[in-house]
C-alpha cells in the first residue's frame, strides 16, 4: 500500500469511526420531538461531509500515541459544534443559503424556527459528552480545561465573533491583518479546538509538544479558510456542494480579492510549510497531521 493510499485509508477509519459514535450520541427521533431530533441528525450525519475536524483529533491523538477510543468523545464534540455553527450560518439572518453539502440546508429541508433549535440543541449536546464519556482518560480537572477550551472556541472570542465580525465586514475593505483576525476566530478557532482536545486526552502531555501542536493547529486553520476562498472562485457549485461565487455575490471580504489569486494560494502554501515545520519534534507518528496539512490545501483539485 502507498503512503498516499495509506493516508486516505487512514481517513476513511476515522470518518466511519466518527460516523458511527455520532449516529450514538444523537437522538432517535421520538415523541413530540421527533422534528427536531430527525433536523439535528439531518445536519450532523445525513449528508456527509469531510470531517475535517474530527480527523485532526484523531490524528493528535496518533502523534501521542492514544488509542481510537479514547479519542471518540472528543472528535464526536468537534463535529456536533461545527454543524450547529454550519445550521446557524445557513439561516436567512446570516449568510441566506439554500444549499449545504450538496442538499438543501436544514432550514430549507425543515422551517428556520426548527433549525434554530437544531443548532441550539447540537451545541448543548456537544458539551454534554465532553462533560459525561467516560472513555476519555482524564482527570476531572483536565476535562473541565477540555470544556473550557472548545467553549472558548465556540463563544464571542472564536467561531461566533469570528461570524459577527464577517457579517460586519460585508462591503467593506478588510486589510489583511483584519482578514486574517477574522478567519482565525471563525474557522481557526474550532479546527485549533479540534487539534488541541485530541493531544489534551493524554493527561501527561509535555508543554513543548502541546505548543508545537498548536502552533501547526492555528496555521492549518487559517490556511483551509483561504483555500476555501479559493475554492470560491476556481470550484463549481457540484465541487463546493454550495453555490459557487457566493462570497463574491454577497460582496464579503476574502483572500483572493485581497492577494490575488496566485497570492492567496502562495499564502495558504506558505502556511502549509509553517505547520511542517511546527511538527518536527515528532517523529512518523505524526505523519497523518502532515498529511492533512497539504490535504486542506488541495481539497477540491
Amino acid at each position: 500500500m502507498s503512503v498516499d493510499s495509506q493516508f486516505k485509508a487512514s481517513l476513511q477509519l476515522f470518518c466511519e469511526r466518527v460516523d458511527l459514535h455520532l449516529n450514538q450520541w444523537l437522538p432517535d427521533p421520538s415523541g413530540p420531538e421527533a422534528r427536531l431530533q430527525q433536523a439535528m441528525r439531518y445536519s450532523v450525519i445525513g449528508g456527509g461531509g469531510k470531517r475535517v475536524r474530527p480527523v485532526l483529533v484523531y490524528a493528535a491523538g496518533k502523534a501521542l500515541n492514544l488509542k481510537p477510543e479514547q479519542l471518540d468523545a472528543c472528535a464526536c464534540a468537534v463535529e456536533i459544534i461545527h454543524a450547529y455553527s454550519l445550521i446557524h450560518d445557513d439561516l436567512p439572518a446570516m449568510d441566506d443559503d439554500d444549499l449545504r453539502r450538496g442538499r438543501p440546508t436544514c432550514h430549507k429541508a425543515f422551517d428556520d424556527a426548527t433549525a434554530i433549535l437544531a443548532g441550539d440543541a447540537l451545541q448543548a449536546l456537544a458539551f454534554e459528552i465532553l462533560a459525561t464519556d467516560k472513555a476519555i482518560p482524564v482527570s476531572a480537572e483536565n476535562r473541565i480545561s477540555m470544556i473550557k477550551l472548545l467553549a472558548r472556541a465556540s463563544g464571542s472570542t472564536g467561531m461566533a465573533g469570528g461570524q459577527a465580525i464577517d457579517l460586519g465586514a460585508v462591503g467593506k475593505d478588510l486589510k489583511l491583518e483584519e482578514l486574517e483576525n477574522m478567519h482565525l476566530l471563525k474557522t481557526g478557532a474550532l479546527i485549533r479546538a479540534s487539534v488541541l482536545l485530541g493531544a489534551m486526552c493524554c493527561d501527561d502531555v509535555e508543554s513543548e509538544k502541546l505548543d508545537a501542536l498548536d502552533t501547526y493547529a492555528r496555521c492549518v486553520g487559517l490556511a483551509f479558510q483561504i483555500h476555501d476562498d479559493v475554492l470560491d472562485v476556481t470550484a463549481d457549485t457540484e465541487t463546493l456542494g454550495k453555490p459557487q461565487g457566493s462570497d463574491e455575490q454577497q460582496n464579503k471580504p476574502t483572500y483572493p480579492a485581497l492577494l490575488g489569486l496566485d497570492g492567496a494560494k502562495q499564502r495558504a502554501l506558505d502556511l502549509h510549510h509553517q505547520a511542517l515545520h511546527a511538527l518536527e519534534i515528532f517523529d512518523d507518528s505524526a505523519d497523518i497531521l502532515r498529511k492533512l496539512s497539504a490535504y486542506v490545501i488541495e481539497r477540491g483539485h
